[in-house]
């Protein structure tokens, strides 16, 4: 019998796909924007955990990812089927992450010792089973179809949903916060939204699982060794330099991490942080912009403008100050929405990865590249905890008691001047980049005739 060839479908993606697809990101980043946002002051000022430990916890963490996404990804690749690679593991994943995301913000009844090992348990059962879901779901953009085109929409939808999910979270969690804390315990208030919000989750993600579909199958007979993934690793030089870019979405997460502080200190209103969650979501609409522009223009010079102009009007912002509540919201519904404008891009160009590896090593490793990039993710969130612990024992933060001016004034400085370091940094990195649409092209040139004479 003769072997099943790879597809390369371009097939044209229905309108109910991409909104089934973003459901899934939507859904699945509640658990990451509550995680990501919400779990050091829970540490901190629930649970009664110092943000030093809070911090070797996040660092204990990514040490376990460090090892384990690696595998997962590794594990992914090499068992394909011939009804394709990662739908199946969006299947059960959800559950998991539910699961998981809940028992982070249980507040056992134990000495701080008891505390502390349970915290650390359930964070790192948390990132574990984040990776069953969060790989398969970016790498399903590259086999929903072959067109770059689509695939740049596909991300664009993936990012609309991740940025959309982690934006609603920011906004309606601590309005379920502030009504549960009327009628409960700080410490139930937390579960009892978290545990309503997964619910939620849960649905949208289950919807993403349903109505999607893999059209460019692999051939499941192609034998893929532990050698080939290594191999193809070393060869993709490209998706390194895209990976560090993505990790030094660092900066904005520590900006993510001291929000809740600067509203509750600087400003004196927690309630502010709703806000913020609804600037949030809102600067995902600007993405509907990304596969126009993209039609015109090449992703890195995109990218380049976005981060020239995020640093400039970073430096307005940290000149003005933040006596005036008004301008503050402004420059964060600018900075939020040139920050948001990046991660459809960065994800298109990772993805384009996938097909220079394949012609270096003539094999495709689509859980590879963006394991790597949930690795990255999951790394500048940890590190992003950790260092936000040191600079708050630093700064000299004390929970819950009125804060010192210079506490107040590093509050300041992290939200308004510090992720433009990471615009800057990310630029030196674009200037190693020479991968673009027309080397993109050019690989699926190739790899479309390598098909053709194996099908011949």
């Amino acid at each position: 019998m003769e072997k099943p060839t790879p597809s390369l479908t371009t097939e044209k993606v229905p309108m109910q796909e991409y909104l089934a697809y973003f459901a899934y990101g939507f859904g699945q980043c509640f658990s990451f924007g509550i995680v990501g946002s919400f779990i050091l002051i829970f540490y901190t000022d629930i649970v009664g955990i110092s943000s030093l430990v809070a911090s070797v916890i996040f660092l204990i963490a990514r040490l376990w990812d460090a090892i384990f996404d690696p595998i997962v990804s590794a594990f992914i690749d090499k068992h394909r089927s011939s009804t394709g690679k990662f739908r199946k593991y969006m299947k059960f994943a959800p559950i998991f992450v539910i699961v998981s995301t809940i028992a982070c913000f249980v507040a056992p009844d134990v000495d701080m010792t008891g505390k502390i090992l349970y915290a650390g348990a359930t964070y790192i059962l948390w990132g574990t089973c984040y990776a069953f879901s969060d790989i398969p779901f970016w790498s399903l953009s590259t086999v929903i179809s072959a067109s770059g085109q689509a695939r740049t929409n596909l991300l664009t939808t993936a990012n609309l949903g991740v940025f959309g999910g982690i934006g609603a979270v920011g906004f309606i969690f601590p309005l379920m916060l502030t009504y549960f804390k009327q009628h409960s315990a700080p410490t139930s208030s937390y579960l009892i939204s978290v545990a309503i919000l997964m619910v939620v989750g849960f649905v949208l993600m289950e919807i993403g699982y349903r109505y999607t579909k893999e059209r460019v199958i692999s051939d499941p007979a192609e034998k893929i060794t532990t050698r080939d993934i290594v191999e193809a690793v070393k060869a993709n030089k490209y998706m390194f330099i895209i990976l560090i870019i993505f990790f030094l979405k660092i900066f904005m997460e520590m900006v993510n991490n001291i929000i809740i502080y600067f509203f509750t200190y600087n400003l004196a209103n927690a309630g502010l942080m709703s806000i913020f969650g609804l600037i949030g979501t809102a600067s995902a609409l600007g993405f509907f912009l990304i596969p126009v522009l993209t039609k015109k223009y090449k992703k890195i010079q995109l990218l380049r403008c976005l981060l020239v102009a995020d640093i400039l009007i970073r430096i307005v912002f940290f000149l003005t100050g933040y006596r005036n509540v008004v301008l503050v919201f402004v420059f964060l519904a600018i900075t939020q929405c040139l920050y948001s404008a990046t991660g459809p891009l960065v994800s298109a160009m990772l993805a384009e990865t996938v097909e220079y590896s394949e012609v270096k090593t003539g094999k495709r490793f689509e859980a590879i590249v963006f394991g790597g990039q949930t690795f990255a993710s999951k790394l500048a969130i940890a590190a992003a905890g950790a260092l936000t612990g040191v600079l708050l024992s630093v700064l000299g933060y004390q929970a819950n008691a009125t804060q010192s001016s210079t506490t107040l004034t590093g509050l300041f400085i992290i939200i308004s001047i510090l992720p433009a370091l990471g615009s800057l940094l990310r630029l030196l990195m674009l200037s190693k980049y020479d991968y673009t649409e027309t080397e993109f092209k050019e690989c699926q040139r190739i790899i479309a005739a390598r098909k053709q004479g194996h099908q011949a």
